[in-house]
């Protein structure tokens, strides 16, 4: 049966009066679903509903635009009988005194380990033209964290085959890594990388939360990972740049309860991808803007580091599975002390800073590694072999550049022979420290490379011994393992 959506007479509210009403969550109970009141006013994507009896703060409710279904969340009660609502969608054709049903909780979406290969929006809906999920569950996206006792701690480094993070930032499992970089220093690059390693050398799986996306990002995203086979074992989620401020609010909780059943239900590792953290506090700054709240500190909303902490506790490790995520970060004017900056770094275990003036240099990944570190490069995690080589490395990578502009001046000749020789060793260490990737196989003649931990620190030793000094420094630039290479 088709509803029939008209005013009330007189604006009169027929209070707790069931309609039916074509919705996924009445398909689900088998009910229709209740009207609770009807829209009062329309600002864009603030709606204000006049009602009887409000329902409480977060709850989804529905109504109908052009006889399409269209999502609103509750965010603010006005008066006893007048609340505010954010759509989540285009607001476009709706009018004063439209019906508003009450779906009787929060957003809900649909899970199924058939959600791996697919591309889905902020309300799980497909956007790679396949058929919609078929599932018997849904999850809601404002969910707590799991119990303190079902958590469990970091258990470890999460190896990705990449040497510079491996050595000097590396990733802990279930723990959370931001990846600070702008345009072009090879952001999607790594972030493939990492999916790849994840399905690879541990058999898990990965989940991408597109936030704010550009559709040709979306796009190019799609069609490189399925070229490279690496999205048979991903999920992507896409809350494009042209959507309600809401939906981009929400989509890296739909992703994020897409992580969450992937972890208790395959109890694998899961990769969390966020692209891009950002997107996800500008987008509650609008939200906080069209809901009139005064701004806080450089204009940003004053529930900032809550909106952060609900979203970043959640990425946990149970005893079901880990989380370990990797967030790219956009850092504003590159200031570091950025409120939104900050409240990110809270959080964080490793910062995997890309640096322009290494892609400059032709150096990818182009990870600064003397920016860039874990608060667990500590010699009782990491072991003493694997801190003394980081250590170690970085040592003669700091020494270097304090040294770059005298040598850039006067010529490497006029150093001591002491700092020469740490001099040439850097170099050949900052070459080695370069990789290509398999999700370049295109452009580095279909060869990839992905060198283990140990593996890395056996080459590093030879390095920082002497061993390689016979070595030219173009024989150490974008390889993998130095066990090939003939000195000469």
């Amino acid at each position: 049966m088709t509803a029939t959506f008209r005013a009330p007479p007189d604006g009169a509210l027929v209070e707790g009066e069931t309609k039916p009403f074509n919705s996924t969550a009445a398909a689900d109970s088998g009910a229709a679903l209740p009207m609770i009141g009807h829209v009062a006013e329309v600002h864009g994507p603030v709606v204000d509903v006049t009602c009887q009896t409000l329902p409480p703060l977060r709850r989804m409710l529905e109504v109908a635009i052009d006889g399409k279904r269209a999502m609103l969340e509750v965010l603010h009660h006005l008066d006893e009988h007048r609340l505010r609502a954010i759509a989540l969608g285009r607001t476009a054709g709706l009018r004063r005194g439209t019906p508003v049903y009450d779906s009787g909780g929060p957003l809900r979406v649909p899970v199924s380990a058939a959600c791996l290969s697919r591309l889905l929006d902020a309300f799980g809906a497909p956007l790679d033209d396949g058929p919609a999920l078929v599932c018997s569950e849904t999850r809601p996206l404002l969910a707590p964290p799991p119990a303190l006792s079902d958590t469990l701690p970091s258990s470890g480094i999460l190896e990705t085959g990449i040497k510079v993070i491996d050595l000097l930032c590396p990733f802990i499992r279930g723990g959370k890594t931001g990846l600070f970089g702008g345009a072009g220093v090879g952001k999607t690059v790594l972030i493939m990388e990492f999916m790849q390693a994840v399905a690879s050398l541990h058999g898990g799986v990965s989940v991408f939360a597109g936030v704010g996306e550009r559709i040709r990002e979306g796009h190019e995203l799609l069609h490189e990972m399925r070229d490279h086979g690496a999205l048979a074992n991903a999920l992507l989620v896409f809350g494009q740049m042209d959507e309600s401020p809401g939906v981009r609010f929400r989509v890296g909780l739909t992703a994020l309860t897409y992580a969450e059943f992937l972890r208790d239900t395959l109890g694998k590792d899961v990769l969390f991808l966020m692209d891009n953290v950002f997107r996800f506090v500008q987008a509650g700054s609008e939200v906080s803007g069209l809901l009139g709240r005064m701004p806080a500190t450089v204009g940003y909303q004053p529930t900032l580091p809550s909106e952060v902490a609900e979203l970043q506790d959640r990425i946990v490790s149970s005893r079901r599975g880990h989380i370990t995520s990797v967030q790219a970060v956009y850092v504003p004017a590159d200031d570091m002390t950025d409120p939104a900056v900050g409240a990110i770094l809270a959080h964080l275990d490793t910062r995997v800073i890309l640096s322009r003036a290494q892609a400059a240099k032709g150096l990818y990944p182009a990870v600064d590694p003397l920016a860039s570190g874990s608060n667990l490069m500590d010699r009782h995690f990491l072991g003493d072999r694997h801190y003394t080589v980081a250590h170690d490395v970085r040592e003669h990578l700091a020494r270097y550049r304090e040294l770059e502009d005298i040598i850039t001046m006067l010529g490497i000749e006029e150093l001591s022979e002491a700092d020469r020789l740490m001099v040439q060793r850097a170099r050949r260490l900052q070459r080695y420290l370069t990789q290509p990737f398999h999700a370049m196989t295109a452009q580095n003649a279909g060869r990839g490379a992905s060198v283990p931990l140990l593996q890395t620190l056996t080459d590093c030793e030879a390095f920082l011994r002497g061993d390689h000094d016979g070595v030219p420094e173009e024989r150490c630039y974008m390889r993998g393992a130095m066990v090939d290479t003939v000195p000469g």
